[in-house]
């Protein structure tokens, strides 16, 4: 019996890691506040959970989503920046 819990806990443990990562569309949407669906530098930064993380990191972490260089990021781009790794 405890040989089938250690193999389901495992698996519960990946559920609920998967179940608390943000939604990036969600988090772009909540972020888009003039809704003209791009981000701007002031709205990018706006919102953390950890602002003084947020605010201490947001320029970069902007310029590396901003893919095109065109001093916004489009929903596309925040997907992959939120999915990329490093």
């Amino acid at each position: 019996m405890l040989a089938g819990v250690a193999l389901v806990m495992p698996a519960c443990a990946a559920a609920d890691g998967a179940a608390k990562k943000a939604d990036p569309e969600k988090t772009f949407k909540r972020k888009d506040t003039n809704n003209d669906g791009s981000l701007s530098l002031d709205e990018f930064k706006a919102g953390g959970k950890d602002k003084e993380k947020t605010a201490k990191n947001a320029d970069k972490r902007f310029k590396k989503a901003d893919a095109n260089n065109d001093g916004k990021v489009t929903l596309e781009e925040f997907k992959a920046a939120s999915t990329a790794k490093g």
